[in-house]
C-alpha cells in the first residue's frame, strides 16, 4: 500500500519510516497543479506543490494509524506557515488521503490533538490526486549526503545536539 505525507523538508522525515517496517520512501511532490514539477520550481513556491513524501509499505507490519502517529510526532502541527526554518506552501503539512476510511483516521488524529492542545492544528487533509517523484538527487538524501543531512537537520531546528 502507499501513503503520503507532506511534513515540511522531504530530506528530514525520509529517514525515520524506514525504522518503522516501510519498505520504500521516495521524495516528491504533490497538490500543485504543473505537470512534473522541479525542486528548483517548487522550492521557490512557484508551483503550488507540497514536498512529500510516499511511503510503500504492509499493513500487516506497520498499519495506516501508526504511520499517521509517526507523521505527527515529526512535525509541528500547529505550524501554518511552514515547518522548522522551512517556510512558505511548499514546506507546509498535509495528509493526502486515497479513501475515506484513511480521511476518517487522519480526522480522528488530528481532532485528539486539538482536543488533547486546545489549539488548532494546521494540518490540510486533502484528496490525493497524483505524486511527481522528486530528482534522484533527492532520493534517499541522508544516505547520499550523511553530513548535509545531519547538518540540515540541527540547522532546521528538528534535532538539538
Amino acid at each position: 500500500m502507499k501513503a503520503y505525507f507532506a511534513g515540511g523538508c522531504f530530506w528530514c522525515i525520509t529517514p525515520i519510516y524506514k525504522i518503522y517496517g516501510v519498505s520504500r520512501v521516495t521524495a516528491g511532490y504533490c497538490g500543485g497543479d504543473e505537470a512534473d514539477p522541479s525542486y528548483k520550481d517548487v522550492k521557490a513556491q512557484k508551483t503550488g506543490h507540497r514536498e512529500t513524501i510516499e511511503l510503500d509499505y504492509d499493513p500487516s507490519v506497520v498499519s495506516y494509524e501508526q504511520l499517521l502517529d509517526i507523521f505527527l510526532a515529526n512535525i509541528d502541527p500547529f505550524d501554518a506557515e511552514g515547518q522548522f526554518i522551512d517556510r512558505g506552501h511548499s514546506y507546509t503539512a498535509a495528509i493526502y488521503y486515497q479513501s475515506e476510511s484513511e480521511r476518517a483516521a487522519a480526522a480522528k488524529k488530528i481532532a485528539g490533538i486539538e482536543r488533547e492542545t486546545g489549539k488548532k492544528v494546521e494540518i490540510s487533509l486533502e484528496a490525493f490526486s497524483v505524486f511527481y517523484p522528486a530528482e534522484e538527487e533527492h532520493q534517499d538524501y541522508y544516505l547520499k549526503n550523511p553530513e548535509a543531512f545531519e547538518k540540515e537537520m540541527r540547522e532546521s531546528g528538528r534535532r538539538s545536539d
